[in-house]
């Protein structure tokens, strides 16, 4: 067993939880959306296919990229010294992550993100699809731009973990 070397101290977790669920995307960008939600303090990361998702996992390729981005939260747990290690959840199809509790879809026009939604997701490249968007769901913007699928996925973290903070 490994002993203490100083004092250690209880940190409380942080709340509300805030989770962000973004669509496959292509590339290695997975990583680098991963790697950005948990510097920026989002505890549970929800991937998921999305109609217009461009890349589709089956099951051993979801299988084997869920470790992979598993690794890559607990890397940058490390770097930038969280003390919560992050929930990175199984790869889910869109309806799965639209039933969940206070969940938000990030679109154009939408209202200013809250903690009344600590769930945020965030589209495809190709965009949302008419079902997708037909899902009863609050409307929440992240810009008045055009984002990318992971710059609107990280901006979505920092208006979440920057309300959060603020309001500590």
């Amino acid at each position: 067993m490994i002993e203490p070397v100083a004092d250690t101290e209880s940190v409380p977790a942080p709340a509300p939880r805030l989770s962000v669920g973004f669509a496959l995307i292509k590339g290695g960008r997975p990583e680098l959306v991963v790697q950005k939600l948990v510097e920026l303090g989002i505890d549970d990361i929800r991937p998921f296919r999305s109609e217009r998702s461009v890349v589709h996992w089956n099951a051993e390729k979801a299988d084997k990229n869920q470790a992979r981005l598993e690794r890559v939260a607990r890397e940058a747990v490390m770097q930038c010294r969280r003390v919560w290690l992050p929930t990175v959840h199984p790869v889910v199809d869109f309806g799965t992550v639209a039933a969940l509790p206070a969940a938000a879809r990030a679109d154009r026009g939408g209202a200013a993100v809250s903690l009344s939604n600590p769930t945020v997701l965030v589209g495809p490249e190709g965009g949302w699809s008419d079902a997708e968007r037909a899902v009863d769901l609050p409307v929440v913007g992240l810009s008045t731009a055009v984002l990318r699928a992971e710059t609107a996925a990280i901006a979505a973290a920092a208006l979440l973990a920057t309300i959060r903070d603020l309001s500590a």
